[in-house]
């Protein structure tokens, strides 16, 4: 269940078209156009960086884990993996990774499994579904699109390790990244990007202290 396809990039920071940081536990939303490509880079250290993809032409079309994971056999994300949407269609491709393993299936953080994993006084903790929440209600693209709560499907982890047990079970461990790993991306449509720079405290994804990333897009 491993994943490990160490690719680095070509490409030179200095020619990005878009060139942005984004600090621990906001959200970042951007509409990312066919064949342009498109890093995440993880700034300090084990930032989980819960992430979301639509088809910037009908948000009805979105990132699915399902169509992802079944399609490729493989639970984790790493160079060469295809992200599919609920369309069957291909919406983007892993093009470069220097980490080496992204996580499918552990969701994203909420006050309800707070609540229900750690403790009852973690239910008012920021979490990343209400930076989606905040994003989806308050972001242009967002609103342009029409998007509101019912438009949050399962998300991707970049950077976070969930190892999954024989019996199913999932393990929020200890992270795999570095500073200044990144995963970067090849777009097959116009796709919006919607980011939660993961806030979790109470588990070892963010090593217990959420950091910035930087975000990168290339024409």
């Amino acid at each position: 269940m491993s994943a490990q396809n160490l690719v680095e990039s070509k490409l030179n920071p200095d020619l990005a078209v878009i060139d942005e940081i984004c600090a621990a536990g906001d959200p970042w939303v951007k509409v990312v156009k066919k064949d342009q490509v498109f890093r995440i880079v993880d700034l300090e250290g084990n930032q989980a960086v819960d992430t979301l993809f639509y088809s910037a032409s009908d948000a009805m079309e979105r990132y699915s884990a399902t169509d992802t994971v079944r399609r490729q056999n493989k639970l984790y994300l790493t160079t060469g993996s295809k992200l599919y949407s609920n369309f069957g269609n291909t919406m983007l491709t892993i093009v470069a990774d220097t980490c080496g393993r992204h996580d499918t299936v552990g969701g994203a953080c909420a006050a309800e499994s707070n609540t229900v994993r750690y403790a009852l006084d973690k239910y008012p903790m920021h979490s990343c579904r209400d930076s989606f929440l905040h994003a989806l209600a308050h972001d242009p693209i967002c609103e342009g699109l029409g998007m509101s709560k019912r438009d949050i499907p399962s998300n991707i982890n970049f950077f976070m390790n969930v190892p999954v047990s024989e019996d199913g079970g999932l393990d929020f461990a200890d992270g795999v990244s570095a500073p200044g790993k990144y995963v970067e991306m090849k777009a097959e449509m116009d796709v919006v990007v919607l980011i939660s720079n993961c806030p979790q405290l109470n588990n070892p994804c963010n090593a217990y202290n959420p950091t910035p990333i930087q975000l990168l897009v290339w024409d």
